[in-house]
């Protein structure tokens, strides 16, 4: 059952050693920030290890809990779709290119978990703060000044989403960024990553493309997209949240026949010697 939210921007903190719901989903969006404690999000049958200074992004397509080690101080701003809507208004243009609900749908921002270097690793804690110390006082869904800090964090966001694995949050990249951002996208669905198709989605002809990649990327176009996907399946198998058939199913095998021969000619050991030498 989705948790239901009226208010288009509702501010929640606690600390607890025990996280008080069962894995959930929501209509509405959070960004959860760590301010201490330590211990693992499960989100969508994956798991990720969490500390201080962490943020993650829940969307409503997404189901999570915390499972907690260490007693954990959250923050969690909550707000829905009428949120950005009704303040519009303020928005910069930049976010006509990729809204916060995109970013927070973009499904390789759950794979992979932010890291904010300094000055920004300070700036999002303040920033955080400011916006709690805001819902002391005041309403902070009807505030501008509480919607720009909401902004600020979106800014955070996207300048830590470039440092990893090319990923971009908006439409302003190079080419290059481009393709790695629409294979990421799609490493799911293998029909949409074959080479005719993702030269023809960039106009590329197809007896250039591999040419083209191996001199952007210094790697075989074959061999990036086979060491992406295996790294995906290996965090799934580690996790141990997802059964073979299920991970099969994900990544578009025609069985788990299928998946485990793939996996053992890539990484030279089936799933289950690799689970046990990789456990979480």
């Amino acid at each position: 059952m989705k948790r239901k939210q009226f208010e288009p921007l509702e501010i929640d903190t606690f600390e607890t050693d025990v996280f008080p719901l069962p894995k959930h989903s929501h209509t509405y969006y959070e960004l959860v920030y760590i301010f201490k404690g330590s211990g693992n999000h499960h989100i969508n049958q994956l798991l990720i290890p969490y500390k201080a200074g962490d943020l993650y992004l829940i969307s409503p397509d997404d189901e999570h809990f915390f499972d907690i080690k260490k007693l954990t101080k959250f923050c969690f701003i909550k707000f829905n779709d009428s949120y950005f809507e009704s303040n519009k208004h303020l928005s910069p243009d930049n976010l006509v290119t990729a809204s916060p609900s995109d970013i927070m749908r973009n499904p390789l921002l759950k794979e992979e978990k932010l890291i904010f270097d300094e000055p920004c690793k300070t700036i999002l804690k303040k920033t955080v703060e400011n916006i709690i110390e805001y819902n002391r006082f005041q309403k902070v869904s009807d505030s501008p000044i509480v919607f720009f800090q909401v902004l600020s964090l979106f800014g955070l966001i996207r300048e830590a989403s470039a440092k990893f694995l090319n990923v971009r949050v908006d439409n302003n990249a190079p080419q290059k960024d481009d393709l790695t951002s629409y294979i990421h996208q799609n490493i799911y669905h293998p029909d949409q990553i074959r080479i005719q198709v993702i030269a023809k989605h960039f106009n590329i002809s197809e007896t250039y493309f591999s040419a083209y990649f191996k001199r952007n990327f210094d790697v075989s176009y074959r061999k990036y997209v086979t060491d992406y996907k295996v790294k995906l399946i290996e965090r799934r198998i580690q996790s141990g949240q997802m059964t073979m058939k299920q991970i099969a199913y994900e990544f578009g095998f025609t069985d788990e026949s299928h998946l485990t021969n793939y996996f053992k000619k890539q990484m030279k050991m089936s799933p289950i010697h690799f689970k046990l030498l990789h456990s979480v």
